[in-house]
């Protein structure tokens, strides 16, 4: 059975291993829990990412943090490649990709791009490329690999803003798309001590009036619904994955008043988070 291969250095570290229906029973999220995760996903792969349910249809790339995720069915062979922050962040090289806030981190939870037949092409090579340097181990391999993942974000990047800005679903013009992510990032950076819309105004210097009327304008969910949208994702996975109780997972979001904090995600889910902990069904399901 093929072992992953491994980039370490120092703090530096970073991964690719192959899978399928072969070696499904090897997969283990826990594996990769910390890392961030770029994952190449052929059609006929079943997968549920956080609370939502995938159904892969054309090939994909997966762009994962935090987000917990679980194959349900597997065939041909999928290419996970994991990395930590040492060895490439996201935030510190987002000047050069501009990824932070569309692939990662997005406020629309559209964590994926699909790719057409020749992307797919160019992608798997360039997979291809890190997994060569990994067996090579020649002293150039680190920088060759950062080069190849820059250029697999690179082009997922350009093919996430082809697929949703000005798309239907969701209407961005170019011209606005800074905001959004911009209000992304700094949703994911503050959520859990920032809840009112007037704090992630004044982080991106407008008012929040301005910034109400930006998403509204747009018919998109409203920063306030988005806010509290980020906060009942991290407390489904607090309390799914976790042991933590109810009370402590309140004050780990911030909420100083745990029966607060109850009231919000039972009006929210329409379940209490004790509930929703004993209850939970994989959620709507998705045709990509």
């Amino acid at each position: 059975m093929p072992q992953p291969l491994i980039f370490e250095d120092h703090y530096k570290r970073l991964g690719l291993e192959v899978f399928s229906e072969e070696n499904l029973e090897n997969f283990n999220e826990n594996d990769f829990s910390s890392d961030i995760k770029v994952f190449f996903i052929p059609p006929g792969y079943e997968l549920t990412v956080d609370f939502k349910y995938y159904k892969i249809i054309n090939p994909s790339l997966f762009f994962l943090t935090n987000q917990h995720f679980d194959i349900k069915k597997a065939k041909d062979d999928a290419i996970l490649l994991f990395y930590n922050r040492d060895f490439y962040c996201i935030q510190i090289h987002d000047k050069e990709v501009a990824c932070d806030g569309l692939l990662f981190h997005n406020v629309f939870e559209i964590p994926f791009v699909e790719l057409d037949d020749s992307e797919t092409i160019l992608i798997k090579q360039l997979f291809q490329n890190i997994k060569d340097e990994l067996e090579w181990k020649d002293s150039s391999a680190e920088e060759m690999i950062r080069t190849y993942v820059k250029q697999i974000i690179i082009r997922a990047t350009r093919k996430w803003k082809k697929q949703n800005i000005d798309h239907e679903t969701l209407r961005i013009p170019g011209s606005e798309l800074d905001v959004f992510r911009d209000f992304s990032r700094h949703l994911e950076i503050h959520f859990r001590k920032k809840h009112n819309v007037s704090e992630y105004a004044e982080l991106l210097h407008m008012a929040p009036k301005t910034l109400t009327h930006k998403f509204k304008n747009l018919k998109l969910d409203s920063p306030n619904q988005l806010i509290i949208n980020r906060i009942l994702l991290e407390a489904k996975r607090l309390l799914f994955y976790t042991d933590k109780p109810v009370k402590e997972i309140a004050y780990d979001l911030g909420y100083e008043d745990p029966a607060y904090f109850n009231r919000l995600f039972t009006q929210k889910t329409g379940s209490t988070p004790s509930n929703f902990k004993k209850n939970y069904i994989t959620g709507k399901k998705y045709n990509i």
